[in-house]
């Protein structure tokens, strides 16, 4: 295997890494389930947000991401309604009911299901940003579009399990000291907050829009 392909492939899953691991509306979102439904139930989860990305992105690889060069207004009505659906998501997690503790909260709410989790990555501005990043910049050089898309599915699909998953479980540990109904409710209005803060580069982009 050629030297640079093995640089460009170390690349890539670098970046998949820090893509995938820091904090954004997926890690939030399963933080948030793994306190409040625990691991098993966060399951589907973790895995709609590990398949459904990279299935995206693999699309996108091969030829998703023209159609949105050519159709800007396409992409930018999936921002829309993204950030639409993020902010109803937030407020959800925000204002859970909490009286009773973390027990009330699993038996009167549902996690995200597996292909609700999937769908949800086509309306993910960081997971946008992500996949048109990956495929502009992070494909190795010489590989066929399909290839290419298989590479970048593999990578993505490897580190998003493993980020998935630390997220669920860290959420799992911490609802230890979150039993009390006050800790739960700051808990999950932080997780609101911070889901809402993950939309800013969706917000930059729809002042950019108007300004053009």
């Amino acid at each position: 295997m050629p030297i640079l392909f093995l640089d460009q492939l170390v690349a890539l899953f670098v970046f998949a890494c820090i893509g995938a691991f820091t904090p954004g509306p997926n890690n939030v979102m399963l933080l948030a389930s793994g306190v409040n439904f625990g691991f098993r139930r966060t399951m589907p989860h973790i895995l709609g947000v590990a398949i459904g990305f990279p299935v995206m992105t693999a699309l996108v690889a091969l030829g998703l991401g023209f159609v949105f060069k050519t159709q800007p207004w396409l992409h930018v009505a999936i921002e829309i309604v993204g950030v639409v659906y993020l902010l109803w998501l937030s407020a959800k997690i925000a204002f859970q009911p909490v009286e009773r503790g973390i027990g009330v909260v699993a038996s009167t709410a549902k996690p995200f299901g597996f292909i609700q989790a999937a769908a949800f990555q086509w309306v993910n501005v960081k997971g946008w940003i992500m996949a048109v990043s990956g495929v502009s910049v992070y494909v190795p050089e010489g590989l066929t579009p399909t290839a290419g898309a298989l590479v970048l599915a593999a990578v993505f699909l490897v580190t998003g399990i493993g980020s998935a998953s630390t997220w669920a479980a860290f959420g799992t540990i911490i609802a230890r000291f979150l039993h009390e109904p006050r800790r739960l409710r700051l808990f999950n209005w932080t997780m609101g907050a911070l889901l809402v803060l993950s939309l800013w580069p969706a917000f930059v982009d729809f002042v950019g829009w108007m300004r053009g």
